[in-house]
């Protein structure tokens, strides 16, 4: 039986989005994954399910996956994504979205874009994680990168240039990082504005990263190199991230959907 599904983006990051509140789909790991390959399947940087929420105050529960099949907490352009379809499909322009990663309020902006307020960065070493007792600003890596979680772990490497940007793949999978990690790598061009590129954690490098560039901003914050404001400018296009005094993370950017359709999920192996 056909089974819908929207194709959205944020910024050139794209996502499967299936609404599994009328009733969950077969949507097994290998499935995702199969779903999620460009050649044989949708193609996707993460697939994303919509199930009816389990705590109060939440309008949808939202789950996030991985192209390789696993799970993610968070994602930022997914997460607009979904506050955009919600206001689009349904009419309400303040959704909160229930996640593994907590409640990430939403609302939509008069210009229509979608600020998320993405939660409180955790910086405390068993928080990203990470496997040992270190300094979460100063990691003992090559290029002294700093680490934080937003939901999912990541290091932020400030450089000059993106010319390791090829290391994203081994730099995921060092022994520092228990769960991997995604890799950003920043160039800071003033205090309010920043260049960044991320390899994402079983997605490789991707147009575009929420939760990377929040982190990435939190990070050069705690380093003395950024504003609270800062403007993130990724391959996709550009977010504004905002590190509240009250020690929230808000991220704006717009969302967009490419188009709807259906697919055979049984066509696909379980």
């Amino acid at each position: 039986m056909p089974t819908f599904f929207y194709k959205m983006h944020g910024l050139g990051n794209d996502f499967v989005i299936f609404d599994e509140r009328p009733g969950p789909l077969p949507l097994t790991p290998a499935r995702i994954a199969a779903l999620a390959e460009r050649r044989r399947g949708i193609g996707c940087d993460q697939l994303v399910t919509l199930s009816p929420p389990t705590r109060p105050g939440a309008d949808v529960f939202v789950r996030f996956f991985n192209p390789d099949g696993s799970e993610a907490g968070a994602c930022g352009n997914a997460s607009r994504c979904v506050a955009d379809l919600l206001w689009r499909t349904g009419g309400t322009t303040r959704p909160v979205l229930q996640t593994l990663a907590g409640l990430l309020p939403a609302r939509i902006e008069a210009s229509g874009l979608v600020t998320v307020d993405m939660g409180q960065p955790r910086l405390d070493w068993q928080a990203v994680p990470l496997a040992a007792e270190v300094d979460t600003l100063h990691l003992p890596l090559p290029g002294d990168p700093a680490a934080l979680s937003m939901g999912n772990p990541h290091a932020t490497f400030f450089v000059s240039d993106f010319s390791g940007l090829g290391e994203g793949a081994a730099l995921e999978h060092a022994p520092l990082f228990p769960q991997r990690a995604n890799i950003g790598f920043a160039i800071m061009e003033n205090p309010a504005r920043m260049r960044l590129k991320v390899h994402e954690r079983g997605a490789g490098v991707t147009e575009a990263c929420g939760s990377g560039a929040c982190a990435a901003v939190v990070n050069a914050v705690r380093r003395g190199l950024a504003e609270r404001i800062c403007d993130v400018e990724l391959d996709g296009g550009m977010l504004r991230i905002e590190w509240t005094p009250d020690d929230h993370v808000l991220m704006t950017g717009p969302a967009a959907t490419a188009y709807e359709g259906t697919v055979d999920l049984t066509a696909y192996p379980s």
